[in-house]
């Protein structure tokens, strides 16, 4: 039977992991401290699952509002044609305003996320940006009241 990543981690690398999604910036001593484990025994493991692909980065997470960006958005774009998702993907990359985009089934070929000043940018951003990408068809606009749930997936429990 094949092994596969899951099968390599372990419930320390799961505690591992659990800490580092409620605070990227906790220190490994302070991880291996909780753990009973040493320092080096936490940077390599963080390493090894590096080497996994299993963590894949290390970002900040910025409040938008306090930046003067009160706008989140999400909205729908039927393609023309599915065929044109790579394009289309890649002109939606050059626009600062969304902040994610999902291929999706269902009603709509893509599923973005935009973050916006205000209606008026939010309005600019769709007409003189979004909607002149060839390939798109039309666009339905969500604006989002609030975020009560915007979380990364909790390793801890999920039985890796």
């Amino acid at each position: 039977m094949k092994k596969t990543v899951i099968d390599q981690l372990d419930d320390i690398d799961q505690k591992i992991l659990t800490i580092l999604l409620e605070d990227g910036k906790t220190p490994y001593a302070e991880i291996g401290k909780n753990l009973h484990i040493s320092a080096g025994t936490v940077h390599v493991r963080i390493k090894k699952m590096i080497d996994l692909g299993v963590i894949i980065g290390n970002h900040i997470e910025i409040d938008h509002k306090i930046l003067g960006f009160d706008i989140s958005a999400f909205l729908g774009i039927y393609l023309e044609k599915s065929s044109m998702y790579d394009e289309v993907s890649k002109e939606l990359m050059d626009i600062p305003e969304v902040v994610s985009a999902h291929y999706t089934t269902g009603m709509y070929s893509i599923f973005a996320k935009l973050v916006c000043r205000d209606t008026d940018h939010l309005r600019e951003t769709l007409s003189n940006k979004i909607q002149k990408i060839k390939g798109i068809q039309r666009t339905e606009t969500f604006i989002s009241l609030d975020a009560t749930i915007d979380r990364p997936v909790s390793v801890q429990g999920m039985n890796l």
